[in-house]
């Protein structure tokens, strides 16, 4: 499923902000950006990440801005002093500008802003916040596939009416009349007995048991309708569906498989490529749901 969502935490350590997106994928395939020092924090985040998603490509990136409060800038004096004297003598010598202050300061290696050396308290408390606003990330996402996941709903509810019109249509159809069955199978033992004249009753009674055995298409339209309700009771109850909705999907394709298999009759093999082609819709759509 898709989403995006942003969290960003301001703190008197640092200003933090995670960005995570989410596309559709079969299973979870979770991916970090973090800053430089704190690789640390890969694993707590993706554990966090597989708490609340099963499926999906989850790309998360970390921003970790340190405030100018949180580090005191060092003055090379002795350095600044010799860049005073040379920058004077320059000016008597060569009749130059005289130096600023500032000039002076924004030389390499004057003014220095030094990395923070954290404590094992601070690390912790810095850590606990990411992770927090990770968390805060997470329910954005969470509340962004969810809304999507509403609409695929409707949309798949939509496809399984579908499903439930072509199959009630199939249970209806005029050739699985006990009058149409009758003919077709007298059509089927005139053909028996052109082929071989002397055939025995017997074996003509199997012949025709057979044949109306094999038409028989009452289990598949059963069974069809059970994966109906059962898709139905998933879709309403929501929750971590789409792996159940995928075999459901397959039980669907097989009968329809089935009902083309078994057809005798145009009208029947029509619905059941019908219902081939809805069913491919449905299952499509699965895919994008956790």
């Amino acid at each position: 499923m898709t989403g995006f969502a942003r969290a960003a935490k301001e703190y008197e350590l640092a200003s933090i902000t995670w960005e995570i997106r989410s596309v559709n994928g079969k299973g979870l395939d979770s991916r970090l950006r973090l800053p430089p020092g704190f690789e640390r924090l890969e694993q707590p985040a993706k554990q966090a990440i597989q708490k609340r998603f099963s499926r999906g490509n989850i790309q998360a990136g970390l921003t970790v801005s340190r405030g100018s409060a949180a580090a005191q800038p060092v003055v090379n004096e002795e350095f600044l002093k010799d860049l005073a004297g040379l920058a004077k003598r320059l000016e008597e010598q060569f009749s130059l500008a005289p130096a600023t202050a500032d000039g002076l300061l924004g030389l390499r290696g004057v003014l220095d802003l030094p990395d923070i050396a954290d404590d094992e308290e601070t690390r912790l408390e810095l850590d606990g916040a990411i992770l927090k606003a990770l968390d805060e990330a997470l329910d954005g996402l969470e509340a962004a596939r969810r809304e999507e996941g509403s609409a695929l709903g409707a949309l798949l509810l939509g496809h399984l009416a579908t499903v439930e019109d072509l199959t009630q249509r199939a249970e209806a159809d005029p050739s699985r009349e006990p009058a149409a069955i009758r003919q077709r199978l007298a059509e089927q033992v005139r053909l028996l007995l052109d082929e071989a004249p002397v055939l025995d009753e017997s074996r003509l009674h199997m012949e025709a048991a057979f044949l109306a055995t094999k038409a028989d298409i009452r289990e598949e339209i059963d069974r069809l309708k059970t994966h109906i309700a059962t898709a139905r009771g998933l879709i309403e109850t929501g929750g971590t569906i789409g792996r159940k909705l995928d075999f459901l999907a397959q039980e669907f394709n097989r009968e329809s498989n089935t009902l083309c298999s078994k057809s005798n009759a145009s009208s029947i093999t029509a619905l059941g490529l019908e219902l081939k082609v809805v069913v491919d819709q449905f299952r499509e759509q699965v895919q994008n749901l956790e």
